[in-house]
């Protein structure tokens, strides 16, 4: 087991690295200048051709591409992402706050849907052509279906019009009022669970119902044991290797669909400072906004690797 960790922690900083040239290559070559957008500001304001090349020469953005990205990299090193084109603060300043209300509806989300998908799957295949089984399987066609965003609009225009209730304005922190953060997060998280609940509950159907199928569960029950033990102990356990595989891969999707939900519901997370960044080609903030994310994929995908190897012996003696 400690080999096959060492090997895949040794992939995980490799592809951290490519992670990042990548995000400065292409933040670099996509069309737009940011200083013509912090110049033009919203109104169009009128400048010379010496205040564009000034404020490039203040944001390093006329140095050559590769002391551009050393100067970034060193910096991310000692945890400083630079300075903020349009917020005209540090990065990590803005994100401090975000960051964790982001992972909270990401992580509350993914709770929800294993906490349903996975006994709707079990329950549909073992009880095959049943009421329950059409619709389970109904649910997971209706929810693969519809995409999150508008699964957000029709969640709150249902809540406006037969709750009478509306997104907060004001967002409460989890540390100062955990009810009423709760009370914020538990639609947001809803409408972003939904699809994964419906994805995760095929995929435990469909590999449980292979499961069933196979001799040492004819063989357990023959021993005499019961029917709880013989679909949790050796069903399910064997079962959720590709749940957990699909699950990891869920919960890392949760974030970029985390960019929408949290406008829609006007939770100041990491989503919605990543919109604003965009519209003003802000650099820093983007990179370290793609970098954040993609390093918590990174991480979620590294764990479920360490997770498989634990689980099952073969794929790390092999």
């Amino acid at each position: 087991m400690t080999q096959y960790t060492l090997k895949r922690i040794g992939l995980f900083f490799p592809t951290l690295l490519l992670m990042t040239i990548l995000v400065f290559v292409v933040m670099r070559i996509i069309p737009g200048d940011p200083a013509i957008a912090l110049l033009e500001g919203d109104g169009g304001g009128s400048y010379t051709t010496q205040d564009l090349e000034n404020l490039r020469e203040e944001l390093g953005t006329n140095r050559n591409i590769a002391v551009q990205y050393a100067s970034w990299i060193g910096g991310i090193l000692h945890g400083d992402f630079g300075d903020s084109f349009w917020f005209k603060a540090p990065v990590m300043t803005e994100l401090g706050d975000r960051v964790p209300r982001t992972l909270e509806l990401a992580v509350l989300a993914i709770v929800i849907s294993m906490i349903f998908s996975v006994p709707l799957g079990v329950l549909s295949a073992i009880k095959p052509g049943s009421w329950l089984d059409l619709g389970a399987r109904t649910f997971t066609i209706v929810g693969i279906a519809i995409p999150n965003f508008l699964m957000a609009v029709l969640m709150i225009l249902v809540l406006v019009t037969v709750f009478n209730w509306l997104p907060p304005l004001g967002y409460v922190e989890l540390w100062n009022d955990p009810l009423g953060n709760l009370q914020q997060m538990i639609f947001p998280a809803l409408a972003l669970a939904i699809y994964d609940m419906a994805f995760i509950a095929r995929v435990t159907r469909s590999a449980m119902m292979e499961v069933l199928r196979e001799d040492y569960m004819r063989t357990a029950r023959a021993k005499g044991l019961s029917e709880q033990v013989v679909l949790t102990r050796h069903g399910l356990k064997n079962a959720f290797l590709p749940v957990l595989t699909i699950s990891g891969w869920q919960f890392a999707r949760l974030f970029e669909g985390a960019v929408i939900i949290e406008s829609i519901f006007l939770i100041p997370g990491v989503g919605r400072i990543l919109i604003e960044a965009i519209f003003h080609r802000d650099f820093p903030m983007i990179q370290a906004v793609i970098v954040v994310i993609g390093t918590g994929v990174l991480l979620i995908n590294l764990a479920v690797d360490l997770l498989y190897g634990w689980l099952d012996p073969r794929i790390r003696y092999n």
